[in-house]
């Protein structure tokens, strides 16, 4: 995998580039792609410009960081101030928020240049991008094929090179999932790692923003700029990282690798192939398997989906047609009109979770299933926490397969929602964790794994996936299309 940003950023302050010319290749490799891959759903040109050339004058004044002049783009479920917003949800149809997101701020100050917003599963609800209003996006390395989902445009944009790097969210693994998918690094930091102020809430104790990259590098540069704690979000947590890309050196001896045989179960034998191969390498360079157990696995599906649809459920209720968004055209009264509202507003997987969360919150189910997810979810936790006493990271599958052909998510809701099986543990526990390309299947499409740490272990991820890469570039081979630099 290249080291993109640090290639760009050396030719940026070398002024090999300019800003403005680099943000008008990618600009012509959207306009060239898009309408293939549809990994945009907004596009911000000329507001991109214009952070070019402010980006410029800070290349010129000696003062730049390493994302400097970069250009980029962030789900469409994340603000910008000014600039269409809409979850890739009928109703928010025109939104333009008032206010950037905590990360959008970051990475301004750090010169960084916005193309648009990407593609997404409407409300980060599904694991194809198929429910986003707009379409689908298609995955670069077969177009007859999902990119996965939540972040899926995010995922196209960078692995079809229309962007250098992407900001996603992360419920379930709507960062890593994708990312796996389409052959690129996706890095799920832990829970209060990032701030969430401007993230449109899905599912408000799962959700975490994380970056889409070339390489694991480039994820940690990002990583870099965007952690920390914020006043505007009091679930974010004051944790002293220091500069983890400074920190990374490929060194994995004596470290001891995880291995769970309950992530291993249902899995494809190509992708199992590839994920034991790579922990084989991990052994034969120094690092220790070490066989743990993890029953409380098969619980954490069920869990996931009864408290993230309580917590979508809660979080939607304020989309009414009143304040902002879609409203209904033809109504009798103001109970109609919310009603009509969220009918045509919401599509048909957003409703399904609405009603599901609903109904674990109400009154004669709460008990039987939201407050019993709850007290698994502690389980879940006091597992993970006994895992990483006897080992520093755990390596798994990231999907029981490849990227399915599109059109999976319609044939079955369960099958869909198993997918998920590998990734929603680690949301639930408010775990890192980062997947990385380890090899293709017999039709090229990509495979990845999965590095998981405690909490606030990002450098021990983020290095033992640095190593891999170190050793094994290539792996998936190049997208052809895009910006060439």
């Amino acid at each position: 995998m290249k080291e993109l940003l640090t290639t760009l950023s050396t030719k940026l302050k070398n002024r090999e580039i300019s800003s403005v010319e680099l943000t008008n290749e990618y600009i012509k490799a959207i306009e060239a792609e898009n309408e293939k891959i549809n990994a945009y759903v907004h596009t911000t040109f000329d507001y991109a410009i214009e952070c070019a050339k402010r980006a410029d004058d800070m290349l010129k004044a000696g003062d730049a960081s390493p994302l400097c002049g970069i250009p980029m783009a962030l789900k469409d479920n994340i603000c910008s101030d000014g600039h269409l917003t809409t979850c890739c949800s009928k109703i928010l149809d025109g939104f333009r928020p008032y206010y950037d997101s905590t990360v959008w701020t970051k990475l301004k100050r750090e010169g960084a240049v916005l193309l648009g917003k990407n593609n997404m599963d409407e409300f980060a609800m599904g694991s194809t991008s198929e429910s986003s209003c707009y379409g689908a996006p298609k995955n670069p390395r077969n177009t007859a094929h999902v990119t996965g989902g939540s972040s899926g445009g995010g995922a196209a944009a960078v692995a079809a090179n229309m962007a250098a790097y992407t900001l996603g969210s992360d419920t379930g693994g709507s960062i890593r999932q994708p990312a796996s998918y389409c052959g690129v690094v996706g890095l799920k930091p832990t829970y209060g790692a990032v701030s969430r102020y401007g993230l449109i809430a899905y599912g408000s104790s799962l959700d975490q923003i994380g970056p889409i990259t070339n390489s694991v590098r480039d994820a940690s540069l990002v990583f870099d700029a965007i952690k920390g704690v914020d006043i505007n979000d009091q679930t974010s947590v004051d944790h002293e990282y220091g500069n983890i890309t400074s920190q990374l050196t490929g060194d994995i001896k004596g470290l001891k690798i995880g291995v769970a045989e309950e992530y291993f179960e249902g899995i494809d034998k190509e992708t199992k192939e590839s994920v034991e191969r790579a922990l084989a390498f991990y052994e034969a360079n120094g690092a220790e398997l070490v066989s743990v157990k993890l029953p409380i696995l098969k619980d954490s599906l069920p869990v996931y989906y009864i408290i993230a649809c309580a917590e979508a459920s809660s979080n939607l209720g304020r989309y009414d047609g009143i304040r902002y968004g879609y409203r209904a055209g033809d109504y009798t009264d103001i109970d109609d009109m919310i009603y009509k509202t969220r009918s045509e507003g919401f599509g048909k997987e957003v409703q399904h979770r609405i009603i599901l969360g609903t109904y674990v919150l109400s009154s004669g189910y709460y008990d039987a299933y939201y407050k019993k997810a709850c007290l698994l979810r502690n389980d879940i936790i006091r597992k993970f926490d006994e895992v990483f006493d006897v080992c520093d990271v755990l390596i798994a599958p990231n999907a029981p397969t490849t990227a399915p052909t599109l059109g999976y998510s319609s044939k079955s809701a369960v099958e869909m929602y198993m997918s998920d099986i590998c990734t929603v543990p680690v949301n639930i526990a408010g775990l890192p964790g980062i997947s990385i390309p380890c090899g293709k299947d017999k039709d090229g499409m990509p495979i990845g794994m999965q590095i998981l740490g405690r909490k606030f272990a990002e450098k021990t991820i983020l290095n033992t996936a640095y190593f891999y890469e170190l050793n094994n570039k290539n792996v998936i081979g190049e997208y052809e299309g895009g910006v060439n630099l």
